[in-house]
């Protein structure tokens, strides 16, 4: 499996490694299918905006470099745009992953959706990310890996 360069270096230099002690959200996802389990915990101030972020990560290279890169691009953004972060948005920013690690990143922007909608249920509000299917017990990372891949590398 061949990776960018730039989903070497995050896997190599990971940015954001950690847990944010007094996280405002917290977001856990894993997949018993490959194995990668994935802990986002995100500060928010006053204004909705992601102050910082920090992830913990078990799993392959892939796991590791779209942890670290979606930790990135939340950064300074507002939760209502941080979730709409695609599975795709985190692919191109790495300047792709192969079709086989597409799964890598659902869980990592699915890990980002469920610490926004703790961090959100704390303060009383309504979730924004609906469903979250790697949060599903039965959820198979792998059946939509073609999805949006066009069995080529992303």
């Amino acid at each position: 499996m061949i990776y960018s360069e730039k989903v070497m270096d995050h896997f190599n230099n990971p940015r954001n490694v950690g847990v944010l002690e007094d996280a405002d959200g917290v977001g856990e996802v894993g997949n018993p299918v490959c194995g990668d389990i994935m802990k986002i915990t995100i500060k928010v101030d006053d204004k909705d905006e992601i102050t910082d972020a920090k992830f913990q990560t078990l799993g392959c290279g892939a796991a590791i470099a779209t942890s670290s890169i979606v930790t990135e691009l939340i950064k300074g953004k507002k939760i209502q745009d941080a979730v709409k972060i695609s599975k795709r948005d985190v692919a191109d920013e790495l300047d792709g992953l192969p079709a086989a690690k597409m799964h890598c990143s659902v869980l990592a922007t699915d890990g980002l959706k469920v610490a926004v909608d703790d961090y959100l249920k704390k303060h009383g509000r309504e979730p924004l990310s609906g469903e979250i299917k790697s949060a599903d017990p039965n959820f198979d990372p792998h059946a939509d890996e073609d999805d949006d891949t066009e069995g080529d590398d992303v």
